[in-house]
């Protein structure tokens, strides 16, 4: 028997959800029917509108696409004005205050507190300057994630037209909107491996082989990478060598044959990485050969070895993430700020529009480290850029803890979550940058937050990873965190081993600063995170990993276990609001 969100798509799915959403709009937050709302909720998510969660209802988040991570001039601009105009909750958060965006770990956009009233006019606005929120959410084809600077940096293979046809071809195809589940795309042409296939529901990473005596560029793919529900997949070799000019049927015949034979009855087994499991990757193989045309090959000769982005390996091999200055292939240079947790004011998002007008070609583009990078910067104004007030807060060279963290959304707005995430690892980050040396020659130690095991924000990929979860403490129920070390992707992709479990909120800063004091204290000279974990063994470091409160951190919202409207508000919570915010009378 099929899902119950199988049948709600049955009725009404895609592009159709658009017109009633609307209707929905106009009429207001009540004229939705409250038991049909699980219903009318999932379907919203095609476009990419999200319901908050318990104790927020009639607020909504929108999440944006941008393939590959690329805003064209003038969309973080517009981005950042409705954030200021209609981003705005009935409380503030105390680290970001309110009105902001999220960027997100597949290089997109997040937008919180809309009001369902504000929708249409909010498309209006992102629409104009060609930003679109549609097939963002729900079991549709997810942003389309590749190497940031792709086109712009050296590639082995080029690889942004394969993006942008991919985009137009089959993530805009109606005929494959509806998937079992969410399915992840990356396709990268650098040796860093950015796009982290070894991730993605389908990678296709950069390969060369000798045929007939030449030398062909091209990629190699694979399939069912994932991190969610403790159960992680690194996505396995399909043994294929593919050239360039067959990367986007290759794609569609594999999305094609999920779509047809994915399972859609039991939603906690029917992401891609379980498809893997139960066809395998030989009669995966042999499935696609069925339905493509040219002669298969088998795998090329990757560029693994190469690999620096997230892969545990020293500063000098290469670029870890894209935070810093760095060249462009046209002589030009790219700027990458390093914003905390990915969350920028709306304020000072539009004010990096600016920045990246005056000094640079306007476009922006975000990584999948949730950070943005200004494109196309002159050497003539690189160093007034640099000198730019913004780039003070989001700086370009930030301490080792800014530069390695991640977090999801968490339970400010999550109905998954069990943690706060954002405001938690942002004060964490600034107690260990004021607390906790580390050596001259460590330059980033990558901390991942996810407030739950779906692990939005990819701790299972950390040198440190955070998972949420609750524990007792002095009798009482509080937020805490499974805690692991040694993550990572690259040539030998791995996931963390956890080191404590349940650890309360407060006693992980002092658990962080025990195992990185430990490692700067005992790592052979030069070595990194990754490499001192794999060399000191699981044991030992579960002894070193004793958690402890420490001075000078307080934590935000400790007893609050998902409790409270808000995670920072212990009082009722407002909603329903109507469409100027103010709460509706039970009465009415």
């Amino acid at each position: 028997m099929a899902h119950k969100k199988e049948q709600y798509k049955e009725e009404l799915y895609g592009d159709d959800v658009r017109e009633k959403l609307e209707e929905f709009a106009e009429s207001g937050w009540d004229s939705i029917p409250e038991d049909e709302r699980e219903k009318w909720f999932s379907r919203f998510k095609f476009w990419g509108v999200f319901h908050h969660r318990g104790g927020q209802e009639s607020y909504f988040m929108m999440r944006l696409t941008n393939c590959g991570g690329v805003l064209e001039p003038d969309q973080l601009r517009a981005i950042g004005e409705v954030a200021r105009d209609y981003a705005k909750g009935p409380a503030e958060n105390p680290e970001f205050g309110n009105g902001w965006i999220d960027f997100t770990t597949r290089q997109s956009v997040q937008l919180h507190w809309l009001k369902l009233e504000d929708i249409p006019e909010i498309w209006e606005k992102l629409e104009a300057v060609g930003v679109s929120s549609r097939s963002a959410g729900g079991d549709t084809m997810r942003n389309i994630s590749g190497c940031p600077v792709a086109g712009k940096a050296e590639e082995y293979v080029a690889s942004r037209p394969i993006l942008d046809e991919i985009q137009e071809t089959i993530r805009d195809d109606d005929d494959l909107s509806n998937m079992p589940r969410k399915f992840n795309i990356s396709v990268s042409g650098c040796r860093q491996g950015c796009a982290q296939d070894s991730i993605n529901d389908i990678g296709l990473e950069p390969a060369h082989k000798f045929i007939n005596g030449e030398e062909v560029e091209g990629f190699n793919v694979r399939v069912g990478g994932g991190l969610g529900g403790r159960e992680p997949r690194e996505a396995r070799s399909l043994d294929l060598f593919i050239r360039p000019e067959h990367a986007v049927e290759t794609v569609r015949a594999f999305v094609e044959f999920y779509h047809e034979a994915g399972n859609r009855t039991n939603r906690s087994k029917n992401r891609a990485r379980f498809f893997v499991d139960e066809h395998g990757t030989d009669a995966i193989r042999e499935e696609l050969d069925e339905r493509l045309d040219f002669e298969f090959e088998t795998a090329g000769t990757d560029f693994r070895g190469e690999y620096t982005y997230n892969a545990g390996k020293r500063t000098e091999y290469g670029a870890h993430d894209h935070v810093g200055v760095y060249d462009q292939k046209d002589g030009k240079n790219y700027v990458g700020l390093s914003v905390p947790v990915g969350r920028i004011a709306a304020e000072d998002a539009i004010e990096l529009a600016d920045l990246a007008d005056a000094y640079g070609s306007g476009e922006v583009r975000l990584t999948r480290r949730q950070n943005p990078l200004i494109m196309d910067v002159p050497d003539g104004k690189l160093s007034n850029l640099l000198n730019e007030s913004l780039l003070e807060t989001y700086s370009p060279e930030p301490n080792p803890f800014v530069q390695g963290a991640m977090a999801c959304t968490g339970t400010e707005f999550c109905s998954l979550a069990l943690t706060e995430t954002k405001a938690r690892m942002a004060r964490l980050l600034r107690w260990l940058g004021d607390n906790v040396d580390v050596p001259d020659d460590v330059d980033r130690i990558k901390m991942h937050f996810s407030g739950c095991t779906a692990d939005c924000g990819q701790a299972m990929t950390a040198d440190i990873g955070l998972q949420g979860m609750r524990a007792r403490k002095d009798g009482q129920m509080v937020e805490a965190v499974d805690v692991g070390v040694g993550g990572g992707v690259g040539e030998d992709p791995s996931f963390i081993e956890w080191v404590r479990q349940r650890v309360p909120a407060d006693e992980a800063p002092g658990m962080i600063k025990n195992i990185v004091e430990a490692y700067a204290a005992l790592r052979s000279e030069g070595q990194t995170f990754r490499e001192w974990v794999d060399a000191t063994g699981h044991e030992t470091i579960v002894e070193l990993a004793e958690p402890h409160e420490v001075e000078g951190y307080s934590d935000p919202c400790l007893a609050d276990g998902k409790q409270s409207w808000y995670p920072f508000d212990d009082g009722e919570s407002p909603a329903p609001t109507d469409a100027e915010g103010q709460p509706i009378s039970a009465d009415d």
